[in-house]
C-alpha cells in the first residue's frame, strides 16, 4: 500500500488553492465541481503523480471544532519537508505568508509553522537526517 491522498480542511477552497499553489509553491492536480461539490486537490511540483492533498471545504461541525481546536493548540494540519527552511521562511515572508514560528532548531530537524490563511498551521520541516 501507499499513500496517495490526504485532506486538509479550509474555510474557502478559492484563498486555499491561492496559498498552497502560490505560497507553498505545490501544483494543482484536480479541480473538478458538481453542483455545490468541488473536488480540488494538490501536489507537490517536484512530485506532481506523488500524494495529493485535498482542500476540502470545511462545513462539517465536527471537523470545524477539531480545526479550530488544533489551531489554538498550535498543532499543524500537515507537515511539508524542504531541503532548506530558512529560505523556504525567506521566500514565502516575501509573499506577504504570516508564520506562527520562524525557523526553529528542534531535535533532528528545522521546523516554522505557516497560517494557511484557511483555518490550519502547516509545519514547513527540514529533516536533519
Amino acid at each position: 500500500m501507499k499513500i496517495k491522498l490526504t485532506s486538509v480542511y479550509v474555510d474557502d477552497q478559492d484563498k486555499a488553492l491561492r496559498f498552497y499553489t502560490e505560497v507553498l509553491g505545490l501544483t494543482k492536480k484536480t479541480d473538478v465541481s458538481n453542483g455545490g461539490f468541488r473536488w480540488l486537490t494538490v501536489a507537490s511540483a517536484q512530485d506532481p503523480d506523488g500524494p495529493e492533498l485535498q482542500l476540502a471545504v470545511n462545513d462539517n461541525p465536527a471537523a470545524k471544532a477539531y480545526q479550530q481546536a488544533m489551531f489554538a493548540q498550535g498543532q499543524p494540519a500537515l507537515m511539508l519537508h524542504t531541503g532548506d527552511v530558512k529560505s523556504e521562511y525567506e521566500r514565502m515572508k516575501t509573499l506577504g505568508a504570516e508564520f506562527a514560528m520562524p525557523p526553529t532548531d528542534v531535535t533532528a530537524a528545522t521546523i516554522a509553522q505557516v497560517n494557511d490563511s484557511c483555518g490550519n498551521l502547516v509545519q514547513i520541516i527540514q529533516p536533519a537526517w
